[in-house]
């Protein structure tokens, strides 16, 4: 296992974080227990949970898992979205974050999250003020570092610059979707947070399931995430993107390894991804996606598998500028 510093903050975490998100849903306890089980065995030391997460079940059998190893385990979790209908009970207001940190610290069973993260933009807050929250939580000891989830580059841009005005603790770790269909993150994100030194774990290295063998440009899904959450469907359903996944599939055979092995390589060997996160519904899905913990991809594989799919062009949108990331 090799790990990584998140960062400027000192921390070390292994180059995989195993994402939570099945916890309580199609995973139930015995089989949740089982996934971070053998992630321990790996040497996973990094969990990525939110209180939305099956309604605060992730977070409660996440708690159960840690009780016994709450010390050699790197925790995070994320505020924003509701958890009833109560009309303040979702954004980044001061009010909704001081509450809904106390209900994960509970779930949890913790003292502390090293890593709380905002899991959206909140347009009816202003920034100054969920910046202030967080550099209170942080001064609590009630998160250890405050993060960020699906800003753009100038949003999280922005509060850096705010948090280094004001003296307010920054963010200190990025969570981006980041896979070979969804390659955004390259244009600006990454780089500012290699420009910046802030700690980079991107999700959907699988990209909904897209890039894990099943399916190809003729053959849909006839059930999963990719056909039954219109947020996955919106997300993945081009043509372009089973395109892709169909080439992704072909070189993947000739190569020998699991498309989703590959996947999870990839996203990996990005310089500016700390630790791309995997998640699964079982310990026999979860394995090809471990594997990737012992591939070592060069820089030709990585140049040929991107060359499968559409580059971005840059910020500026001058493509003749593109570089090597």
């Amino acid at each position: 296992m090799e790990y990584q510093t998140i960062g400027r903050t000192g921390i070390k975490v292994s180059n995989l974080c195993f994402g939570t998100m099945s916890f309580g849903g199609i995973a139930d306890e015995e089989t949740s227990f089982a996934m971070f089980n053998r992630c321990r065995e790996m040497g996973i030391n990094f969990f990525d949970c939110a209180n939305v997460y099956n309604n605060g079940l992730a977070e409660e059998i996440l708690g159960k898992c840690i009780a016994d190893c709450r010390d050699d385990i790197i925790l995070t979790t994320k505020v924003y979205g509701a958890m009833n209908n109560g009309i303040n009970n979702k954004g980044l207001s001061r009010r909704h974050m001081m509450m809904a940190v106390e209900d994960s610290l509970r779930r949890l069973k913790t003292d502390r999250i090293e890593f709380y993260f905002l899991h959206a933009f909140d347009p009816d807050t202003p920034i100054e003020e969920t910046l202030r929250a967080l550099d209170d939580l942080q001064k609590q000891g009630k998160i250890l570092y405050p993060a960020v989830s699906n800003w753009a580059a100038w949003q999280i841009a922005k509060a850096l610059g705010i948090s280094a005005k004001e003296s307010l603790a920054r963010f200190e770790c990025i969570q981006p979707m980041y896979n070979l269909v969804k390659r955004q993150a390259e244009v600006e994100i990454l780089p500012l947070a290699q420009s910046e030194n802030v700690g980079v774990i991107s999700y959907s290295p699988l990209g909904g399931g897209l890039l894990t063998g099943k399916y190809n440009a003729k053959q849909k899904p006839s059930n999963g995430r990719l056909v039954e959450q219109d947020g996955y469907r919106r997300r993945y359903g081009d043509q372009s993107n089973f395109d892709i996944s169909e080439r992704f599939m072909q070189y993947a055979e000739e190569q020998g390894v699991h498309p989703a092995t590959l996947a999870v390589a990839w996203a990996k060997s990005h310089p500016g991804v700390t630790a791309p996160i995997i998640g699964a519904r079982n310990l026999e899905q979860l394995k090809p996606s471990l594997a990737a913990l012992e591939m070592d991809m060069t820089e030709e594989q990585r140049n040929e598998i991107s060359k499968l799919s559409i580059t971005p062009p840059p910020a500026t949108d001058r493509s003749e500028e593109i570089t090597k990331p």
